[in-house]
């Protein structure tokens, strides 16, 4: 596929979070990292002809060169609707710092090599509505779970706004009642940001996350545990508000570190699913 320009630049931001990761997780310059995404969507399952564009994604979010093309595997799905979705609600587990439900920054824009992505301000607002929900720039600052995917937004939407939530110690009601809130139409994507199994050998790891994307494809949250995803807690919240809505999921890609750049003795495992 074609890896657009990438710059988000709706309005004019005041406040900005810079990027945290660019340079480890990621390349730091725009043109080595328009490369690595082309890499990345070269070695991703290509979609059927025919698939639907999807309403939510799953994807994970190591470094590119561990899950990059496990990621452009879910992404590659939405490049029919490029000019349609405006604003994307990303759902990632916070790494570095305890929260108690849901952060949302309190910047007006995120920036990553390829630009400025906006956040949805109106969409923040009405979250912050919700119990659970609040403001907390420390558990955006470092956190590489939803820096991870800016790059591929930008790289197969056009313009987009974004809403973005740090998820800690959150209840399931917490998170559905956020995705109730912010589900809108075509014009909006929900993404969920998780890796799977964490430091398994890889032949358990590959058992495990198999298991694991049973569960979420028969939209089963009660069988997703702590252990079995990092981001348990937005995949949970996801799962439950597909299988309110009537919705399928589909799994797209399944592999782990040990496929893709490390040794196989102790690998994290990576899935991309598709919820339409």
């Amino acid at each position: 596929m074609t890896v657009g320009p990438g710059s988000s630049t709706k309005g004019s931001p005041g406040s900005v979070r810079p990027p945290a990761v660019a340079g480890s997780f990621y390349p730091g310059s725009p043109e080595p990292l328009r490369v690595a995404l082309r890499e990345a969507f070269a070695d991703a399952v290509v979609p059927p002809a025919d698939a639907a564009v999807p309403k939510a994604l799953v994807v994970p979010h190591a470094g590119y060169v561990y899950s990059g093309a496990i990621a452009a595997s879910a992404y590659a799905r939405i490049v029919p609707a490029r000019s349609t979705i405006r604003r994307v609600v990303l759902l990632g587990p916070s790494h570095r710092v305890y929260v108690r439900g849901l952060a949302v920054p309190g910047v007006d824009a995120f920036r990553t090599p390829l630009g400025i992505v906006p956040i949805d301000a109106s969409g923040r607002d009405a979250a912050l509505d919700l119990a659970g929900v609040r403001v907390d720039d420390r558990a955006h600052a470092h956190e590489h779970s939803l820096e991870v995917q800016l790059p591929f937004l930008q790289s197969v939407l056009d313009d987009f706004e974004l809403l973005a939530f740090s998820v800690g110690d959150a209840t399931v009601d917490e998170v559905t009642a956020v995705l109730d809130v912010c589900w809108g139409g075509p014009e909006t994507l929900v993404v969920i940001s998780t890796d799977l199994s964490h430091y398994h050998g890889h032949d358990e790891a590959t058992r495990l996350d198999a298991r694991t994307a049973a569960a979420i494809v028969a939209c089963r949250p009660d069988d997703v545990g702590d252990s079995d995803a990092c981001g348990a807690y937005p995949l949970r919240g996801l799962l439950q508000a597909a299988s309110e809505r009537g919705l399928s999921v589909e799994r797209l890609d399944l592999r782990n570190s040990g496929d893709t750049a490390g040794d196989r003795h102790r690998v994290v495992g990576y899935g991309a699913f598709a919820v339409s």
